[in-house]
């Protein structure tokens, strides 16, 4: 349907935006303060001009209301915890003498308090810091970021929109406190909560808020009655504030699904909800339910999360049927522009075929303007727009670049035997222990060491030809043989070569493997000033030569200890990558593995006899409601399975997985058949070694006790503290002493001094175990 001209003028605006900069200004100025290169005052200026930037970035591209508040030194999530005053007791000192310092040691720690536990948003690749919430939690209110940025914007001359996490998702997201009985539920907080949240209104109001958004995402998973009655209460209540601003209530990610009926009957202004492919459903639900009369609508009908052009056509018969169920309809992307890169334009060399295809946060704003004038104009506003799209998204269908029989074929013809090993894990291990001949409670880590400066400039010094490729390899060699030097003297039990050659654990393998593009600047950010440039999957896919044999091969020839083989799994492969959207993502998925298992396979032949396969985004990929979890569990396990059934018994698989809520999977964590499995838990207390003992995970597991995401070394006897609590869940014959995840963003200081208590823990812990059993 094509929609006539709307009665009111629709409106274009975003949920948020990118944060880093073109350049990543933010990353280089906040890591420049916790080395105390750049002021607190600097870091200011330069937060506040990336804010400028962004407005007017938007505001040029026809954006009418541009979103404030969702800028963050770090976190969001952790923004609110400081507006609600949910500061945990350790850290209340450190932000008492100043706030920047504390709001960082929050979110990082420091050597003697730990940080915030962190974990994935939702089911995308972007991290949070986890309240701490418990019975005495008392919540106080400090609007200044909100106000303050609100009141930048509109001195600026924008409609600005403030953007909060609205109070049943964060509450939903909080964890109990250290200390807290694990059964306490932070939703019981809700009325303490609502308060606070009305005076941060009220202040948003009285510093010239028309609209404020509260995001509601946890509405679209799986919601007890008693979880939405909450939200109709949280919604009733901060509705009917007589000092407030007009109210609109977003969700993403998908289909609200109960909620939607909770929130169309709440007294507030408006609502938002997504109506890309992972929330089509909504637009049933809400014909169904009546429409919104009276409200407003804002319609996210362009994708957030992915890169690839907007259908025109069918965004605007989505916007035309929406116009008769709401008094006002507006135009929006699907969730915050936070999750892809910032510009195409700045991308030299991609194909420019396929350059085409490609919007990124600053295209997808063009997108909604145009869909915007479209929808308050009628579509001979935008006759020109249309036929471009049509032509871009024609050369896309048609392009051989997106299809490869032979791949296809190969797909095809997997049977269910390729995806099984030979011999179930009861026998494996004992043919596994006799090969490795590893000590109790083994030590290892997870694949990376520290990328140094020097690493960085023989990558910079070979891209700008001032040293040759064998001159590079030298150099990789060299930190190759340190690396494994180290390991050896601090005694280390199955070592890896740190992955200096590699760039990031996906973008390294996307490069070598067809179907994939790599970006010059298509970063995002992943958590705090860690950011990456997810590759863009644009065909099928498959491996023309080796991609880790010749390294983990030359890493072996130097030590008699066993050298892991690191690959990154099929499902993360997919996760931490933008996905094509023109097939089944099973399909992808399987595609990759077969690509992947001959890697597995050729680094079996050349005598690797560890091999890990990590899959840290099993947990992150799954759907948010449990309906459609069995058929995404079901190709992702069996991805992995394919991936790696076709080694001998006797070679040991191993698989990795971090920062993510394991509960939900560990029925697919054994579906995996993998032999050894290690796991963030430093953060979380040991949560998921209790996770593994009640489901009965009856293979190997390390469970980590190094938090890596903190720059804090943990001592001896507390990564022994760690270990024993780990032992009360997993016998000592089938654990392992790991770190949580890879080193790569650590430096060598506090790598060498973590690693060597490590490795004394885990000693430490063994006599005390031979001397029980003595």
């Amino acid at each position: 349907m094509t929609p006539k001209p709307a009665a009111a003028a629709a409106r274009a605006t975003v949920y948020g935006y990118p944060r880093q900069g073109q350049n990543r200004e933010l990353k280089k100025a906040v890591e420049g303060y916790w080395k105390g290169r750049v002021g607190a005052g600097a870091l200011r200026v330069t937060a506040a001009s990336l804010r400028r930037s962004h407005w007017r970035q938007l505001a040029e591209a026809g954006i009418h209301e541009v979103p404030t508040g969702d800028f963050s030194y770090y976190d969001h999530v952790l923004d609110t915890s400081v507006m609600v005053g949910a500061v945990p007791e350790r850290h209340r000192a450190a932000v008492a003498a100043d706030a920047l310092d504390g709001y960082f040691a929050m979110a990082r720690g420091t050597q003697d308090i730990a940080p915030l536990e962190m974990t994935k948003w939702f089911d995308t690749n972007y991290h949070y810091l986890v309240p701490e919430l418990g019975p005495d939690t008392v919540f106080t209110t400090d609007s200044r970021k909100q106000v303050d940025e609100l009141k930048e914007a509109l001195a600026l001359g924008h409609a600005a929109r403030p953007v909060l996490v609205g109070p049943v998702t964060y509450l939903l997201l909080a964890k109990p406190a250290p200390g807290v009985a694990p059964d306490f539920e932070p939703l019981t907080l809700l009325d303490r909560l609502l308060p606070v949240y009305a005076e941060v209104l009220a202040d948003l109001r009285a510093a010239g808020a028309e609209w404020v958004q509260l995001d509601e995402p946890a509405l679209v998973q799986d919601r007890t009655p008693a979880e939405l009655n909450a939200a109709a209460r949280a919604y009733r209540d901060l509705g009917t504030a007589t000092d407030r601003p007009k109210l609109l209530v977003a969700s993403y990610f998908g289909r609200l699904g109960d909620a939607l009926g909770v929130l169309a009957k709440a007294p507030v202004e408006g609502l938002a909800l997504d109506f890309t492919e992972s929330g089509a459903a909504n637009l049933d639900d809400l014909a169904a339910a009546g429409g919104l009369p009276g409200k407003r609508l804002v319609a996210g009908v362009v994708d957030g999360r992915n890169i690839w052009i907007n259908d025109y056509q069918r965004s605007l018969g989505t916007l035309g049927t929406l116009l008769g169920l709401a008094d006002q309809v507006d135009v929006a992307a699907s969730c915050s522009l936070l999750h892809v890169p910032l510009d195409a334009a700045a991308e030299r060399n991609v194909d420019p075929q396929i350059a085409r295809w490609l919007a990124f946060a600053r295209q997808k704003t063009a997108e909604i303007a145009v869909l915007a004038r479209g929808l308050a104009q009628g579509t001979d506003a935008i006759v020109a727009e249309l036929a471009a799209n049509r032509a871009d998204l024609a050369s896309r269908s048609g392009s051989a670049l997106t299809s490869d029989p032979a791949v296809r074929a190969r797909t095809a013809a997997v049977t269910d035997t390729d995806g099984r090993r030979s011999q179930p894990y009861a026998e494996r291990t004992v043919a596994q222990r006799a090969h490795l001949g590893l000590p109790l409670l083994p030590t290892t880590t997870i694949g990376s060491f520290p990328q140094t400066s020097e690493l960085r400039i023989a990558r910079a010094d070979l891209r700008a030809g001032r040293i040759d490729a064998a001159g590079y390899e030298e150099r990789i060699k060299d930190e190759i043989r340190e690396v494994l030097s180290f390991q050896e003297k601090t005694g280390i039990d199955v070592l890896v070569h740190g992955e200096p050659e590699r760039n990031d654990m996906v973008q390294y393998f996307a490069e070598q493997l067809t179907g994939y593009l790599a970006t010059q600047h298509g970063w995002v950010q992943s958590y705090g000033t860690r950011y990456v440039r997810p590759p863009i999957l644009a065909g099928d896919v498959s491996r023309p030569e080796p991609m880790t044999v010749r390294w983990t091969t030359y890493a072996q020839a130097q030590t008699s200890k066993p050298v892991k083989g690191m690959l990154t799994g099929p499902v993360t492969m997919l996760a931490w990558s933008f996905v094509r959207d023109d097939q089944p993502l099973g399909e992808t998925a399987r595609q990759v593995a077969l690509a992947l298992r001959d890697e597995v396979n050729d680094l079996e032949a050349a005598g690797t006899s560890v091999i890990q396969v990590d899959e840290p985004a099993l947990r992150e990929t799954l759907p948010l409601r449990a309906a459609d979890h069995a058929a995404y569990l079901a190709w992702a396990t069996e991805s992995f399975r394919l991936t790696t059934g076709g080694v001998r018994p006797d070679t040991q698989i191993h698989t990795h997985m971090c920062y993510a809520e394991f509960g939900d999977i560990v029925q697919a964590i054994d579906d995996l058949d993998a032999d050894v499995i290690s796991l963030e838990a430093a953060r979380s207390h040991m949560q998921v070694a209790g996770e593994l003992a009640a489901h009965g995970y009856p293979r190997e597991a390390g469970p980590g006790v190094w938090d890596i995401h903190s720059p804090r070394v943990p001592g001896t006897e507390e990564a022994a503290a760690l270990l024993r609590k780990g032992l009360d869940a997993i016998p000592a014959e089938r654990l392992w002493v790991n770190p949580d995840c890879g080193l790569k963003t650590r430096g060598w200081p506090e790598t060498r001094s973590s690693l060597e208590n490590l490795v004394a823990a885990a000693r430490e812990v063994r006599a005390d175990l031979a001397a029980e059993s003595a």
